[in-house]
């Protein structure tokens, strides 16, 4: 969930985040992209009230738990209504954050125009493709496909972006990471008991999330609106796509029964809303690459929560299969180190004199006495 929102990290909530994205370039292709920095007033920055540390759980567990959350959607609702509900809540909240921060709306039409095909590849798209996936296949299988989008952003980026260069590490990532997806989904066993329309819509959505995020790194760098703003109008836009799609596939439900309504609504405000200002929120306070590490406990979470509230099957090649996977992908986002020039050498007839020695003959050089002034060069 955190390829969501197509200004945050990581590349997300990665969220879901937030002023116009910074075109720098990341191993798996999704700058989880980084924002640009937003000038700030002068004076103190003020410190947050919870430690970056809670709010990296609470995201955590929020974009953990959505796969769980759209199960239970999907057991009272369509899977677009799912969709619709889910941006309609999430654009909520993002309007009311922008209502009290006194954000303003992009301005130009070219702005919108890239924003809504963001929306549809980062938003739209995907969350309807997951949606829908979880009819057939369990939430602990869609979570761990979930992980699945760094492996296909540093696929892309190898393509799409000229900046991005392949390295062995990185192609051994992307290896590892896909020998995890057949692990995951048995495919020594010839994949019996797996449901193919289902994995493969899972599938289809991770790999829609760097393609959105791609798109925005090619269009929307250096729009000039903040990212709160972009997102907002972002989710806005996915909002207006499903509502002109969903009437042409489902009619308005006959009733709106009480949980799975809860689970739309938590879903929407909580892991496409809150999840975006708390991703943005950590962006800004430390840095993209530590909070695009929320993006290894969601299929960790996605599975616990599975397995212990709904009572999904596992077998022991999804756990084994998901580590796997996760492995790849923080390979394929890891850089190798940068080192540091070596500090010039001095020239050795410097370095064999003792520290009470002057400068070497014919050096031209001067030193100071005791007295501090200078005095000429000692034969």
């Amino acid at each position: 969930m955190c390829y969501e929102v197509g200004f945050v990290i990581v590349e997300s909530m990665s969220a879901p985040a937030p002023p116009a994205p910074e075109a720098r370039p990341t191993a798996a292709g999704t700058s989880t992209t980084t924002p640009a920095p937003v000038p700030s007033p002068p004076g103190p920055a003020r410190r947050p009230a919870l430690d970056w540390r809670l709010r990296f759980g609470a995201l955590s567990l929020i974009w953990g738990f959505s796969f769980l959350l759209i199960k239970v959607g999907t057991d009272g609702y369509a899977p677009f209504q799912v969709t619709l509900g889910r941006l309609l809540s999430g654009t909520a909240v993002l309007a009311v954050a922008m209502a009290v921060k006194r954000e303003r709306l992009p301005r130009t039409t070219r702005t919108w125009g890239h924003l809504a095909v963001a929306a549809f590849f980062l938003n739209a798209l995907p969350f309807s493709l997951f949606a829908y996936a979880e009819l057939t296949i369990p939430s602990t299988l869609a979570g761990i496909c979930n992980a699945t989008s760094p492996l296909w952003g540093m696929a892309l980026s190898l393509v799409a972006l000229s900046e991005d260069r392949p390295t062995r590490r990185r192609v051994a990532g992307l290896g590892l990471g896909f020998l995890g997806v057949l692990t995951v989904l048995g495919a020594w066993q010839g994949f019996s008991g797996l449901d193919f329309s289902g994995t493969a819509m899972a599938l289809l959505a991770s790999l829609s999330y760097p393609v959105g995020w791609i798109y925005v790194r090619r269009t929307l760098a250096g729009s000039g609106s903040s990212t709160l703003a972009l997102t907002g109008s972002q989710l806005f836009l996915g909002t207006v796509q499903l509502a002109l799609v969903t009437p042409l596939f489902t009619s308005l439900p006959a009733r709106f029964p009480l949980l799975p309504t809860l689970a739309v609504v938590a879903l929407g405000a909580l892991g496409t809303g809150l999840a975006v200002l708390l991703q943005y929120g950590l962006v800004t306070e430390v840095g993209p690459t530590t909070a695009q590490m929320v993006t290894y406990f969601i299929p960790v979470i996605a599975t616990a929560a599975g397995v212990t509230v709904l009572g999904e099957q596992l077998s022991w090649n999804t756990p084994v299969g998901a580590l796997v996977v996760l492995a790849g992908a923080a390979l394929t986002q890891s850089r190798p180190r940068v080192r540091k020039a070596a500090a010039p050498r001095e020239p050795a007839a410097f370095r064999d004199r003792g520290p009470h020695q002057g400068p070497p003959r014919g050096s031209g050089r001067t030193h100071r006495d005791r007295s501090g002034r200078k005095a000429p060069a000692q034969p």
